[in-house]
């Protein structure tokens, strides 16, 4: 992937794989299927600037799995790849 580096309290994030079967075992067509809300970080900004000119660094890394908000981030193609970049914010927890 070429050089990217989010700024300030953006993250990049790739969406992680949505599930092929349901809970009952039935196949999900591609029509069918929600986007997946999890997603891997991949690249990180520098962090928050306050409003007294520090920078709070992100509690996010790279490799982290999180989960988003379903509407939140603008997504981005990359190397012929679909990432999202989000404000740190919208992430709304790291999956253990």
């Amino acid at each position: 992937m070429a050089k990217f580096r989010p700024l300030y309290d953006r993250v990049l994030v790739r969406r992680l794989d949505a599930e092929q079967k349901s809970s009952g075992g039935l196949f999900i067509p591609e029509t069918a299927k929600e986007k997946p809300q999890q997603a891997e970080v991949i690249a990180v900004g520098t962090g928050r600037v306050t409003k007294n000119n520090e920078t709070v660094p992100l509690v996010v890394k790279e490799g982290d799995k999180v989960l988003f908000g379903k509407y939140a981030g603008d997504e981005v193609k990359l190397d012929g790849v679909d990432h999202i970049i989000l404000k740190e914010s919208d992430i709304l927890a790291v999956i253990a």
